[in-house]
């Protein structure tokens, strides 16, 4: 006799059928939605496209922004419209909108959109010295010192840890090491130092201690003030002499977090010599600073460059002239080029291939990967060397974006920053 199936197991095996599938599919979206970028770039008065061609839905809020045009209609206030049809954003002003992704009503992500402005800018390469001087001196650890019986102290011990800036000294505002130096030496007794500890303002005490090899009080502790190198302009604009290099922050070398910077100067540079590059080992643009010849000043330091204005630039030895700028929207796999400087004062044109463009990094210093192509520059350089950092990235005769990092197991290949994410922060 045949068995048969019971109308409520056929419906339970259909529940659970419809669940699995509904979940599989809300899956898909979830991780659908990593591609999904964080956010958006578009130049004023320019329209950008996007559909995901998903049941999905955009809540948009005008943050700063008096107007934006959506579908081609203004709007002052917020938005939903649906993201499985092509949606069209604009704005004549710049500023910032909020763009909230919603499943079936539940939120997804939120996107951030900044509209900012459209404008071209000259294409350096020009290897620069930069010296910058820390906002607060820099605490890089603590250390003895040998005491006139002859003993080991650790004065600043306990107190004073790697990265904390001090600010002032018994209530004394501190403009470098050496006033520091002179007010640990002429106290009478305990130093009070106010200091910065991440988002902390602290103040502390130390008990310096005479040195018996110099008779100096000292409280064991190296820091440092300023620091120097060379790095690549990647733009320059001559009407306000405002200029982007580098494309990351200086990082300081011993406690490899972002320098906190009050000032800094930018010199004239010319490339002496070239340490090649080879898997492993890093290579180096070794280059003389000309420390008589000061061509502008640095205003900030960020984790996107260093940022500031030139006093004066000739910019008849760059290898191009004004072009305008292309959002990471328009950056595709395939040729492109870099200009840097790797051989005394002269910048040229080298071919590159862009092998992939990444929207959600993590690092917006990582934006995109470069392989070097051009046979000269590989020969001379070996790849992307220390001092590269900086070079314009150029595609279909638009500025992309800037060489930031080398891939240390393959010195012909790195990374870039998009052109977009140095502008937005050009003041901070």
């Amino acid at each position: 006799m045949p068995r048969t199936v019971s109308f409520s197991k056929i419906k339970i095996i259909c529940v659970i059928f419809c669940v699995l599938l509904l979940l599989s599919f809300i899956a898909y979206i979830i991780t659908f939605s990593v591609y999904i970028p964080n956010s958006l770039n578009i130049l004023q008065g320019n329209t950008d496209s996007f559909s995901y061609g998903l049941p999905l839905t955009a809540t948009i809020t005008p943050e700063n922004i008096s107007v934006i045009n959506v579908n081609n209609q203004e709007v002052k206030e917020n938005i939903t419209v649906s993201l499985s049809e092509p949606v069209t954003i604009s704005s004549e002003d710049t500023g910032q909108v909020s763009m909230r992704i919603d499943l079936f009503g539940l939120p997804l992500k939120t996107m951030t959109l900044d509209v900012i402005e459209s404008e071209e800018v000259i294409p350096c390469g020009m290897t620069i010295g930069v010296k910058v001087h820390t906002e607060g001196i820099l605490v890089l650890g603590t250390g003895y010192v040998n005491g006139e019986n002859g003993d080991l102290y650790k004065p600043a011990d306990g107190v004073l840890k790697t990265g904390d800036l001090i600010r002032n000294a018994n209530g004394t505002p501190l403009s470098g090491k050496s006033e520091l130096i002179n007010m640990i030496e002429e106290s009478e007794g305990d130093v009070s130092l106010g200091i910065t500890r991440g988002t902390q303002e602290l103040n502390t005490k130390i008990t310096p201690v005479v040195s018996g090899a110099d008779k100096k009080k000292k409280i064991g502790v190296w820091v440092r003030d300023q620091t120097q190198g060379i790095g690549t302009i990647t733009y320059y604009k001559p009407e306000s002499g405002a200029f982007g290099a580098l494309g990351h922050g200086i990082i300081d070398v011993d406690t490899r977090e972002l320098l906190s910077v009050k000032s800094g100067e930018v010199y004239d540079s010319s490339i002496s010599a070239v340490k090649r590059g080879k898997k492993g080992v890093p290579g180096e643009l070794m280059g003389d600073i000309h420390k008589t010849s000061v061509i502008g000043e640095v205003k900030h330091n960020s984790h996107h460059g260093i940022f500031g204005t030139i006093y004066h630039m000739d910019t008849r030895g760059l290898a191009k002239g004004r072009m305008k700028i292309g959002l990471s929207s328009e950056i595709h796999e395939g040729p492109a080029e870099i200009l840097c400087n790797v051989d005394g004062e002269k910048v040229s044109a080298y071919d590159v291939y862009i092998e992939s463009v990444n929207h959600n990094s993590g690092d917006e210093s990582k934006g995109l990967v470069l392989k070097i192509t051009d046979l000269g520059l590989l020969s001379q350089t070996g790849g992307i060397v220390q001092g590269m950092s900086g070079s314009p990235i150029i595609q279909e005769d638009k500025l992309i974006g800037a060489v930031t990092h080398v891939f240390v197991q393959d010195p012909t290949k790195g990374y870039g920053i998009f052109i977009e994410n140095m502008l937005k922060h050009e003041n901070g």
